[in-house]
């Protein structure tokens, strides 16, 4: 219900060097008047769903009867009409293509009968507020979800009342979105994705989901193949609002059999729980208000708690690759080694390429300030594509530019202009501003000019 500003797998490179200085030469520098136009993601590509129509099913249940908090909801909840959508307050230009294409997304994908309106009496209205405005709001999020009401003003009214409660609601008819309109397209974007999905559907996260937005750890950014099918479900003719978890439950297998039967074939894995011990480990690690000696500590219990349980799937790679970020600094070397102990875990864990795709981001860093752009190379091109279909423009853009620094280390300069000039387009859309992107561009430079020190 709220995306907080905690990036679990955060995609910034400042810890693989040291912030340089502006005046740094590099090729990645242009001119204010030559960036290429942002970029946008054509048709969508999710994958299908990697788990069995039984986990699933499992799953389901545990995203619709409880919440994050782990409290319990008594009863089924979904709009029982055509669900209305309109946006107020200070949207920019990027906000209403990317809900368009949302809203056609889950007409298509998951059958709901959604779309766009004017109308002040609309089911979900999406106010677009400044970041300042939501953060006085709740502190550490980037954006949230509140049911019964219709603007931030209206919602601060009713703050402490039971019609914001998400455990008392019985069936949902409005319910009201707060969106950053300072944030970069990216970031807006992902908003829109995660709080409608939770505002007409699941209201619980569940870190043991490795593909899906439902999940705090912020790696799905837009809704996966995993998610559409889920909403699909929460929409199936045979559930409606007030059913009981047993009776959805008793629904659940014949919806699975007639929406994905590709999941009956698939293996049935044992369901393991999250123990609240190592979401709060979590939550101290990567929070933003959370002194350095107390982040490695969490980070070591939440490995520790992950050994202890025998986990073997993304959650246990997720403590290295904690303990990787923290070491990278002090110590690149073991850094690499928690990175390379998280890839081993991926690698057995179906669903988690993207994963995959962001440590990535980390190790090819350290092969480039290392000297080895081969190496970097080798990292980066499978890698690519899974940005792309996953449609994370800061993740492609980090791993172009990777790309062109590591060419232009290779001596092969007019292919590494042509990947950089490629990236910025992306880096516009998933960083923002024009500051941004080019301190992103120079601050993956200057790891080549460490490279080229050292080789």
């Amino acid at each position: 219900m709220i995306r907080t500003v905690i990036f679990l797998f955060i995609l910034i490179l400042s810890a693989c060097a040291a912030p340089q200085p502006a005046d740094v030469p590099s090729r990645a520098q242009i001119a204010d008047s030559s960036l290429p136009p942002i970029k946008a993601f054509a048709t969508p590509r999710p994958d299908p769903p990697v788990q069995s129509n039984s986990n699933i099913a499992a799953d389901f249940l545990s995203l619709h009867f409880e919440l994050e908090s782990g409290r319990a909801l008594p009863v089924f909840t979904r709009f029982e009409t055509p669900i209305s959508v309109r946006v107020i307050g200070n949207p920019p230009a990027t906000l209403r293509p990317d809900l368009r294409r949302l809203l056609t997304r889950l007409q298509r994908e998951a059958g709901i009968d959604i779309r766009e309106t004017a109308a002040p009496t609309a089911n979900i209205t999406i106010q677009a507020v400044s970041r300042a405005e939501i953060r006085r709001t709740l502190p550490h999020a980037a954006c949230f979800v509140v049911p019964n009401v219709s603007s931030l003003s209206d919602y601060r009214g009713k703050r402490r009342s039971p019609e914001t409660n998400w455990s008392t609601l019985r069936r949902r008819e409005r319910i009201a979105i707060f969106v950053p309109y300072d944030s970069s397209p990216q970031e807006i974007r992902d908003c829109l994705h995660e709080e409608l999905a939770q505002a007409i559907g699941p209201l619980n996260d569940l870190y043991r989901l490795p593909d899906s937005v439902f999940n705090d750890d912020n790696v799905h950014t837009v809704l996966t193949g995993f998610d559409m099918l889920v909403l699909r479900m929460t929409y199936a003719p045979e559930l409606y609002s007030g059913m009981s978890k047993a009776q959805v439950a008793a629904e659940l297998p014949d919806i699975l059999s007639r929406l994905n039967p590709r999941g009956n074939r698939l293996p049935v894995q044992a369901v393991s729980q999250t123990p609240r011990d190592w979401i709060d480990s979590v939550q101290i690690a990567l929070g933003p208000d959370t002194g350095l000696s107390a982040r490695q500590s969490a980070a070591q219990s939440a490995a520790l708690t992950a050994q202890r349980l025998g986990w073997q799937d993304h959650r246990r790679a997720f403590g290295y690759y904690m303990l990787g970020r923290m070491a990278q600094s002090q110590d690149p070397a073991l850094s690499q080694q928690y990175y390379a102990s998280a890839l081993g875990y991926l690698g057995r864990t179906p669903g988690t390429e993207l994963h995959r795709a962001y440590i990535t981001t980390q190790t090819a860093a350290h092969a480039l300030a290392s000297g080895d752009p081969d190496a970097a190379l080798r990292q980066i091109a499978p890698n690519l594509d899974v940005a792309a279909r996953s449609e994370n423009a800061a993740l492609l853009a980090t791993l172009m530019l990777l790309q062109a620094e590591a060419l232009d280390m290779k001596g092969q300069s007019d292919a590494a202009r042509t990947v950089r000039l490629d990236s910025v387009g992306w880096a516009r859309y998933g960083f923002g501003s024009d500051w941004a992107v080019r301190a992103k561009m120079q601050e993956i430079a200057s790891l080549r000019l460490r490279g080229e020190h050292k080789s």
